[in-house]
């Protein structure tokens, strides 16, 4: 990398002035204006001075975007791409370009955040219940979520859903099919280990009757290749109380009975084969569906239809407050982030096929693994089973190290156990390839000859006879003209970064830069195999090193997994390492996990799945964790003291001046500290968490490190710890063979791997001297806001030199007798152009605002008056010009039918609704819903797409 860095001098700074919205005279005028001499000053202010880490960070200076998409070709060029016939629930696919073009490489779609504002989410929550459509009909179940992680990971949350559902069987054990991918085995052992659940491994037909279980997972196709019928195992589960769970691979189900039809209760698997590139693991959208009477017990979110204030259909989260925020230490899940754009692009890709589409492209794979099957026998290589889908599996003789090499020659990768070779043909695959299997296999077949002699390998009791996606949405979009309006139309609904800012705390909306993104397409990086051998991964493993190094640099830690896909998976994992040292040190009692009561909800949902008991820690006046109840809490359970989970800088946008203190008294009591990596962004450059204490932390890299959030995800959370812990990062079987202390987390051992080029392209083209400046610079726009509204809206926290961190809380409960709500300025915001700050987190009632760097000093101004205006029209509910109910407050967000209709009977005017002071006539964002009645969406549960007949009644 130095011979690509060198000469840059003149163009380091260029990103990074493009990266941070403030230009250098706005930073001056901004720092008037907060009554700062500097930036440095400021830092010294907010700050607290024993954690200031003392030598600037040395990551090399910054590369100019032409020089660092230079490097990325060559790191692209160190990946060798052979034809991956591994399967393992990973497959070659074909993205349609129109998809790429407009989905994934759409900052309208993937700058999105989660749509917890529904009015201004119509576009994504459309995609997302085309998704959960999709996954019904395929599934034959009623219900389905909005997308989990992986596989793997939502396999285990079916075994949880499994085991809190099945009430009368008192056992703790749950069975698997032993033909299940062995990535999905590796993650259940370790979900199930820390919650005294255990595995029965067996064969459905012959072990499953003899085993006491709350439960079992069966596989569908094989993950080696077996169609088997699994009735007569589904009605042995549930004759013993407990729940039947299919893994399947859903374009088999378009050619395959339904697992509904065969008794299931619940499904789960991958959508990536529906497009979406293997990625060397990912991201990839996977799915759970279950019968309506688990419908409650779903974990993840789950988009619905209601109506809005006129009536009118509208859809929005249902069931809106996620599991671990109802039920927190005795959650069973943790599911923040879910894999949204990888879901919406599967969507798209079923509306671009339609079901005869998909069906089409099932039996093409089929019809060539059948004819593949058939050349095998013909060279004496008989198939191990009669039926199967697109995965061919034969016996191996002995000669697996020959086979390998006439693989390599081919560049084909084949699935090699111990006693057998798999090969899983997919989309992708030609007649050419199937005949360089044959020739790896010593045989000379012509592809066309042996097609003609070759019958089908599906049973015909096993056929699919029930339709599926009847909707016309997956019927009216085929051309690419209508596809092409459709994802206009729906993102024309949304209100993304691309639009305005997202204040949103907690959450880090920064810029994606688009030279960020423009590697994840690439071929060299998506079309990789998860289970590829190293050498053809090179660039990756290139990549992942240094930006490990990187990460160790920044955060003072000694060591990084990359493997968690997700901040809660990042949680679970630091959790894990912890309480696995405490095993290792004889020390099992050591169950006891300290939480503030000011902590995000997957914090103690996280330490429950872990085993761990919560133990809450007070908040003082000022937001701070009260050091003396902490002390004395610790010392109460000073031989059970496990961890403390701690977010710093705190949820109550402060840095904590006792936070060495804290770090200290944990460790005095034998305890480790878990400090939530999730306002990082506030700390590069300028303090270390493993400098002033923390063992563990996890690390946004879609908050801090600029991968998009997506509508919602992708997301990833790899961990950092100190080198005590280091034994215990989580291992994976492609990586160790399951000889790590900790198990895998993810289905895939580096997670998300192609997603982290964005991360590493991104500190590429900083430098430390700039990522430095994003970190000041944020905390310098967080602090303008506040200044600028704190005469209207109180500023509820700050440090003893009145300074904010990176996001400030802004409290409106003392306009409770106006009857105004933090949900009014929400939806009043909509109006404005803008989406609302976190609502009512971490104190109800109240608003958390996160500006980041990215955002230039007219849009944080824009975004001032917007809530400055706002307050305006909350003095005149207050001084009675017109009452609460009655307001542009609690009517908003206003639409275009506002305009049109005939009639207009408020006392403001339609101008007044429509076009508050500052908003621009030309450019306005148009709402395309009023305000949605949640408690209707959840009393009338609807989560598929409706029959048409259904938005004309909600009409009516």
């Amino acid at each position: 990398m130095t011979a690509l860095r060198k000469n840059s001098a003149d163009v380091a700074t260029d990103f990074v002035r493009r990266h941070i919205g403030p230009a250098p005279r706005d930073i001056e005028t901004m720092l008037e204006t907060v009554r700062a001499k500097s930036l440095a000053a400021l830092m010294d202010e907010t700050l607290p001075a024993s954690i200031r880490q003392k030598a600037p960070l040395n990551l090399g200076p910054a590369l100019s975007e032409t020089q660092a998409l230079e490097h990325m070709t060559g790191l692209a060029a160190q990946n060798k791409l052979f034809t991956s016939l591994i399967g393992q629930g990973y497959s070659g696919t074909i993205l349609p370009t129109v998809i790429q073009r407009n989905i994934l490489e759409n900052p309208a779609w993937y700058t999105a955040y989660t749509p917890y504002q529904p009015e201004i989410s119509q576009g994504r929550l459309e995609a997302l219940l085309n998704f959960q459509t999709m996954v019904c009909d395929l599934t034959g179940l009623d219900v389905a979520n909005a997308s989990l992680l992986d596989e793997g990971t939502a396999a285990a949350e079916a075994m949880a859903l499994c085991e809190r559902a099945a009430t009368d069987v008192k056992t703790k054990a749950f069975f698997v099919d032993r033909d299940t991918h062995p990535q999905t085995i590796a993650v259940l052992r370790t979900r199930a280990e820390p919650l005294g659940w255990s595995l029965v491994i067996g064969d459905p037909e012959k072990d499953l009757a003899a085993a006491d279980v709350f439960g079992a997972l069966l596989q569908y196709p094989g993950s080696r290749g077996a169609v088997r019928d699994l009735r007569g195992a589904i009605s042995t589960v549930k004759a013993k109380g407990g729940l039947a769970v299919i893994a399947a691979d859903p374009l088999a189900l378009t050619l395959l009975i339904p697992p509904g039809e065969l008794g299931a209760d619940i499904a789960v698997g991958s959508t990536q084969r529906f497009g979406v590139p293997m990625g060397y693991g990912g991201p990839h959208a996977a799915y759970m569906a279950v019968r309506d009477t688990l419908k409650r017990s779903l974990p993840g979110r789950i988009v619905g239809l209601s109506v809005d204030a006129r009536g009118a259909p509208a859809y929005r989260l249902a069931l809106q407050t996620r599991e671990q925020h109802i039920r927190r230490e005795k959650a069973t899940s943790n599911i923040c982030t879910a894999q949204v754009l990888l879901a919406v692009i599967a969507s798209m890709y079923a509306v671009y096929h339609g079901p005869e589409g998909l069906s089409a492209i099932a039996r093409s794979i089929h019809r060539r693994a059948a004819v593949l099957a058939e050349g095998l026998k013909r060279i004496g290589r008989t198939p191990l089973h009669a039926a199967f889908f697109d995965t061919v599996t034969v016996a191996l003789n002995g000669e697996r190290v020959t086979l390998a090499k006439r693989a390599e020659a081919e560049a084909i990768n084949l699935r090699f156990d111990e006693s057998t070779v798999s090969i899983a043909l997919d989309e992708t695959t030609t007649p050419a390839i199937v005949e360089a299997v044959w020739r790896i296999f010593g045989g000379h077949l012509t592809y066309a000859a042996i097609e003609r002699e070759t019958r089908d390998a599906l049973p015909a009791e096993l056929g699919r006879t029930t339709d599926f996606l009847t909707h016309p949405v997956f019927h009216k979009h085929r051309s690419e003209t209508e596809l092409l309006r459709y994802m206009r139309k729906l993102a024309d609904r949304d209100l993304a970064l691309d639009r305005a800012m997202i204040p949103l705390g907690s959450c880090t909306m920064k810029l994606n830069a688009t030279t960020e993104m423009i590697p994840v397409t690439w071929p060299a990086f998506g079309n990789l195999h998860p289970f590829a051998p190293r050498a053809q991964a090179a660039g990756f493993h290139t990549m992942f090193d240094q930006l490990k190094q990187w990460l160790i640099d920044i955060t003072g830690y000694d060591a990084i997994s990359l493997q968690p896909n997700s901040g809660a998976q990042g949680e679970y994992a630091g959790l894990l390492a912890i309480r696995a040292y405490h095993l290792s040190r004889g020390e099992r009692q050591r169950n006891i996990c300290l939480i503030p009561s000011s902590a995000h909800g997957t914090n103690p949902a996280t330490a429950s799945m872990v085993g761990m008991n919560v133990v809450v820690v007070a908040c003082d006046a000022g937001g701070n964790v009260d050091v003396e109840d902490l002390r004395a809490k610790a010392r109460a359970n000073a031989d059970r003291l496990a961890a403390i989970m701690i977010t710093y800088p705190s949820t109550h946008g402060v840095f904590e001046e006792h936070i060495r203190e804290i770090c200290d008294i944990v460790h005095q009591y034998g305890g480790q500290v878990y400090l939530d990596g999730a306002n990082l962004n506030a700390q590069v450059g300028l303090s270390r968490p493993g400098d002033y204490g923390a063992d563990v932390s996890h690390l946004n890299l879609h908050k801090t490190f600029c991968i998009p959030h997506g509508g919602g995800g992708p997301g990833m959370g790899p961990i950092g710890v100190k080198k005590h812990l280091a034994p215990f990062l989580p291992g994976h079987i492609a990586v160790d063979g399951g000889a790590a202390p900790a198990g895998a987390v993810s289905a895939a051992p580096f997670g998300s791997a192609s997603i982290l080029v964005i991360s590493y392209i991104y500190i590429l083209m900083m430098g430390g001297e700039g990522l430095q400046r994003a970190t000041e610079v944020a905390i310098l726009n967080a602090n303008y806001i506040a200044e600028r509204l704190h005469p209207h809206f109180p500023v509820l926290y700050r440090n003893h030199n009145d300074r904010v961190a990176h996001e400030c809380i802004v409290d409106p409960r003392g306009l409770k007798a106006t009857g105004v709500t933090v949900d009014d300025i929400a939806k009043r915001l909509i109006d404005y152009g803008f989406h609302a700050p976190t609502m009512s987190f971490p104190v109800p009632g109240t608003l958390m605002i996160e500006p980041t760097e990215s955002e230039s000093k007219a849009e944080l101004d824009r975004f001032c008056d917007a809530m400055i205006a706002i307050r305006k029209e909350i003095a005149d509910v207050e001084s009675g010009k017109w009452p609460i109910a009655q307001s542009p407050l609690r009517n908003a967000p206003h639409t275009v039918h506002d305009l049109a209709d005939d009639t207009w009977n408020k006392p403001y005017s339609r101008s007044e609704a429509c076009f508050p002071d500052g908003v621009s006539r030309t450019d306005k964002y148009w709402c395309p819903v009023g305000r949605v009645d949640n408690v209707y969406g959840d009393r009338n549960l609807v989560c598929s797409c409706p029959p048409i007949e259904a938005y004309a009644e909600a009409a009516e």
